[in-house]
């Protein structure tokens, strides 16, 4: 008999949590079964949840989590309660936390499914990764996280539908970060001239594309741990997302800046290097945009500036864009290209439900 309930548990309600929690309750009305009951909702500070495992509105969520005075169990708790509910329960960790990432393991291990955005869980030290993975292969839990790689955009997906049908992947690359995208596409457009860098920062900033501190998007890290992913999902055994070159658009003088704004404050001193690699780009009929790429052949990864002539995709990006290139046999020379919005709460929500329909499809 399929299971006629599953129970949903959210770690983790801010943008994309909120985003999620609206998705989740259209999914119930368009989705009668299985039933999804709401167990659990916690931030860090808070958290929501019944004894009996009775299910908690999803509708209002936010706000009876909001006036909610009980404290989220710390993590092998809240584990010990999912696995032990009458009905069988997926994890969704709407978190960029480390912690909760280390949790998996054990998590799966005890049952519980996992559906998340999180980033370190699959990028952080390949141990993570592998004992991620056992532990649902031994458990028969599952584990989906599309949305830890270009927000809802089908890029998890197709790697591995390629990858499991057999076809040889030769090389991914692209512009995986929306700050990045907006910040080279505004820089160096392809029409008219584009601003000083410091300026574009300062605007992606304002406009809230990058990070509170700008200097989290521009060390690079975010596009390696997006990398190192797909990567592993390629076969590479990458050891972590500072096992190989990537390149910081960090000033050395203003990596000691002790907030953002000081570093934003800064930076115009600096704007004659990247006003040299734009206009060496342009010499040579190119524009520069900061990409991933992966060679599987040779095994090598980087994640740093490249110039691309104004005709390729690459190129031609416009907003906050991603791209993400396939080469593999089957494609032959022309590459299978996923683009798209690769950043935002909803559709980073969508991937994560996305994920979620299919964990209640293989679990019901």
């Amino acid at each position: 008999m399929p299971a006629k309930e599953v129970s949903i548990a959210i770690i983790g309600a801010g943008g994309v949590g909120k985003c999620f929690l609206s998705q989740l309750s259209s999914l119930a009305v368009r989705r009668p079964s299985p039933k999804i009951n709401l167990c659990y909702i916690a931030t860090s500070r808070k958290a929501l949840y019944n004894d009996d495992y009775s299910p908690i509105a999803v509708d209002g969520a936010i706000d009876a989590l909001a006036s909610s005075t009980k404290s989220p169990l710390d993590l092998p708790k809240a584990i010990e309660y999912f696995a032990a509910a009458p009905t069988k329960v997926v994890l969704v960790d709407n978190t960029s936390s480390q912690d909760v990432a280390e949790a998996y393991p054990l998590a799966l291990s005890r049952g519980v499914s996992i559906v998340t955005p999180n980033k370190k869980a699959f990028s952080g030290s390949y141990k993570l990764w592998q004992d991620i993975f056992s532990a649902a292969e031994s458990s028969g839990a599952k584990v989906y996280h599309e949305s830890s790689v270009g927000a809802g955009l089908p890029v998890i997906s197709t790697l591995k539908d390629l990858v499991d049908t057999g076809d040889k992947v030769t090389k991914i690359e692209g512009v995986f970060s929306g700050t990045m995208s907006f910040l080279f596409n505004s820089f160096a457009p392809l029409e008219g001239q584009g601003g000083q860098w410091s300026s574009e920062v300062k605007k992606a900033k304002e406009l809230g594309y990058t990070e509170p501190d700008p200097r989290d998007d521009l060390n690079g890290l975010d596009v390696a741990r997006k990398l190192t992913i797909l990567a592993r999902l390629a076969g590479l055994p990458v050891e972590s997302p500072t096992s190989f070159p990537v390149q910081s658009l960090i000033p050395k003088q203003l990596e000691s800046c002790s907030s953002g704004d000081e570093f934003l404050q800064k930076l115009p001193e600096f704007d004659s290097e990247m006003e040299q690699t734009k206009a060496s780009a342009e010499k040579s009929g190119k524009v520069v945009r900061f990409v991933g790429s992966i060679d599987v052949a040779s095994k090598q990864v980087k994640v740093g500036l490249e110039m691309f002539d104004r005709s390729h995709p690459i190129a031609a990006l416009k907003g906050s864009d991603n791209i993400i290139s396939f080469y593999t046999e089957r494609y032959g020379s022309n590459p299978l290209i996923v683009q798209g919005a690769g950043a935002g709460g909803d559709v980073t929500a969508m991937g994560v439900t996305a994920d979620l329909i299919k964990v209640l499809s293989q679990i019901s």
